[in-house]
């Protein structure tokens, strides 16, 4: 099996002076590893690129035999990392918490143990006969969150 630990020192190494950051380092059984990237501004295919030669260099593929892919945090997939809560402020979020309740919403604050969105839902409103849509704000402590991914509006 190859050592996971040293992919993420090397990978850690390759970011260091970067607005990049590590999202995710997996290896499955079958050893495939994949290392996922994000930045505050983006990830090029060039630096996915000079990693995936860094890695490869620092292993004998006689003695080590895995597939490596590395890549940048796409789109749909999930947060797992509290900079890409940070980096959404603003933008339209999908929160699943772990009791199964949904929130789509606009992302306004993370941070520490708890993000804000707002959201626009109906409501009773007093002296009117029908719900109204009204804008609700919700603190979730990210203890609760199962997901969360940004949702885009075409």
């Amino acid at each position: 099996m190859i050592d996971i630990d040293k992919i993420r020192a090397l990978t850690e190494e390759f970011v260091a002076d970067t607005d990049m950051y590590i999202v995710d380092v997996v290896c499955s059984s079958s050893n495939v590893v994949e290392v996922t990237l994000d930045s505050d501004t983006s990830v090029s295919i060039d630096k996915c690129v000079e990693l995936s030669r860094t890695l490869n260099s620092a292993f004998d593929r006689d003695v080590e035999d895995f597939e490596l892919i590395v890549g940048s945090s796409g789109i749909g997939q999930p947060f797992r990392h509290p900079k890409q809560y940070s980096k959404a402020i603003g933008k339209e979020v999908e929160v699943l918490l772990k009791n199964g309740i949904k929130y789509k919403g606009t992302l306004i604050d993370a941070g520490g143990e708890e993000i804000e969105i707002e959201y626009k839902e109906k409501q009773v409103v007093e002296g009117k006969k029908k719900k109204q849509l009204v804008t609700v704000k919700k603190n979730i402590k990210t203890g609760d969150i199962k997901s969360t991914i940004l949702l885009l509006k075409f």
